[in-house]
């Protein structure tokens, strides 16, 4: 045998490994996949199944209810900032205050802010500091006494969320994207389980939706709809896989790493405890559960991590590729930096299931397992070409792939239509269901092409944060802001309207006409 020839048979034997490896790959993650899907619909079955309708939830715990600081970093949201806080101002809650942290915007995000609820200086100091930059001033509204507005230098996210935590003066604090919008009952919701915990709850985390295509109007969802544009769709897909399968299957096994930074509650103490959250990574909402873990274990602390698919919060998704490669390569590299973060729970005994499970998931599921997916379709079609995988297998893997993927995603769409029933049409659902067949080709291999741009960030120890381009809220009607009083009930069946929400049943008992303004 030549060297050319030894040459040709390593290249060979070489693509074919690389090939069992992404095959391997892609079966143990559909594998991880199906465990979820079955492990959420048992969930779903067994459980008690929440109030319907916000009254009687809100009839219940009223008195009980703990107070809330919710806190809104927000950097350039001119589009949607007055509708997004007038929708927090406006929450089912009998005691939360609002704390919009301005991370030194340089479009007219406070001027929006200052002019829509006429925002005057307020003395007031931080009862602890985590931040870093400088706070130019501290605003308040006397006609929303509920809000307190914080400007400060540019520090990112998570230094604004330290400030907030620094200024918020409630035991528990909401942290939420200010482009995002929680529905009326959705604090309400999220908080509840803190109502019968024996104080072992330190953090829970919602359920986040996509608001692409649908209607606001006064800072609530006036009608839930469906974007035109083909990428939101597929993205609600995801979600729908990620909140109502993975999330809900994650915390049931007491192995949730993730609470999504748009929509999440704390135990204040416990976050000012381990220093807020991190600034040198871009991976903040992950990193900071992952911390959580790691600091209770080493207390030796019994604690529990929870989530709730009713608590629902609304945010906008990339409408465009640039957005999406944007968004998605700054999720990878947040996951690496915190997998080498906290390398050291890898297989510890010492950490029980979060090191010897979760996260070996988590990098099977994020770090790994996406550049070899990739690296398995181009090995198997280069396998196929050389003949060293017969069309049998390649034709198997390719339908294996396509299977499992779309049956996780309809999976996740029937525990939605079943247990939630957000769906506003049939036409809808029948829209989200192609949409889950489709997204198979082309969309998942998009994604891990902006996966590997992650890793490739990460490795350049890239430190900017790519900003993803905004379209706003559809919002068909410039509703003047007026703040509901309690008397903003709703039935979770209507829109802001008082009409029946498309797609879900009138419910008689709606004769009081809880409503929400609009």
């Amino acid at each position: 045998m030549t060297v050319i020839d030894h040459l040709i048979e390593t290249g060979k034997a070489v693509v074919t490994g690389l090939a069992w490896a992404g095959i391997i790959s892609v079966l143990c993650r559909n594998f991880v996949s199906l465990v979820q899907l079955a492990t959420a619909s048992w969930v779903f079955a067994i459980r008690l199944r929440p109030f319907e309708r916000s009254v009687d939830l809100w009839s219940r715990s009223e008195s009980l209810v703990p107070p809330v600081s919710v806190i809104a970093p927000s950097f350039n949201e001119e589009l949607s900032i007055v509708e997004s806080v007038s929708a927090l101002l406006a929450l089912q809650y009998p005691d939360h205050e609002v704390i919009v942290v301005n991370d030194g915007s340089t479009d007219q995000t406070l001027s929006q802010l200052l002019e829509a609820f006429q925002l005057v200086p307020l003395e007031r100091s931080p009862v602890t500091v985590l931040h870093r930059t400088r706070v130019r001033g501290v605003y308040s509204s006397p006609s929303h006494p509920k809000l307190v507005v914080i400007d400060k230098e540019n520090g990112r996210k998570a230094d604004a969320v330290n400030a907030g935590l620094g200024y918020a003066q409630r035991p528990l604090v909401c942290v939420i994207d200010a482009d995002s919008i929680i529905e009326p009952d959705g604090l309400l919701r999220a908080i509840e389980p803190f109502l019968w915990d024996d104080g072992r709850l330190i953090a829970v985390g919602g359920a986040i939706r996509v608001v692409n295509g649908s209607t606001v109007r006064g800072g609530h969802i006036s009608r839930a709809g469906l974007s035109p544009r083909w990428l939101p769709r597929f993205q609600i897909v995801e979600y729908m896989r990620a909140f109502l399968v993975s999330r809900v299957a994650s915390s049931r096994l007491s192995m949730l790493l993730l609470i999504s930074g748009a929509f999440g509650v704390f135990r204040r103490s416990v976050l000012v405890e381990v220093g807020g959250y991190r600034h040198d990574t871009v991976g903040e909402d992950l990193e900071i559960i992952m911390r959580l873990h790691r600091h209770m274990r080493n207390k030796k602390a019994d604690y529990k991590i929870g989530f709730v698919p009713e608590a629902v919060c609304w945010t906008e998704v990339p409408e465009r590729l640039v957005g999406l490669r944007n968004q998605r390569s700054r999720w990878q590299q947040g996951a690496i930096e915190t997998v080498v973060a906290h390398r050291n729970m890898l297989f510890n005994p010492k950490y029980g299931r979060i090191g010897m499970i979760a996260l070996p998931l988590l990098i099977l599921e994020d770090v790994i397992g996406p550049p070899l997916e990739l690296i398995g379709y181009l090995s198997v079609l280069a396998s196929l070409a050389v003949g060293t995988v017969s069309p049998t297998i390649a034709l198997s893997f390719f339908s294996l792939t396509l299977a499992f993927g779309t049956g996780v995603s309809i999976g996740a769409l029937v525990l939605e239509e079943k247990q939630l029933r957000r769906t506003p049409s049939a036409r809808t659902l029948a829209l989200i269901s192609l949409a889950a067949i489709m997204e198979n080709f082309g969309y998942r291999q998009l994604n891990l092409i902006y996966r590997l741009r992650g890793i490739h960030s990460y490795l350049r120890k890239e430190t900017n944060w790519a900003a993803v381009p905004r379209s706003g809220f559809n919002s068909d009607v410039q509703a003047a802001i007026r703040i509901p009083g309690q008397a903003g009930l709703i039935d979770r069946r209507q829109n802001p309207d008082g009409e029946p929400t498309p797609g879900l049943p009138a419910d008689d008992s709606t004769a009081d006409d809880w409503r929400a303004a609009g």
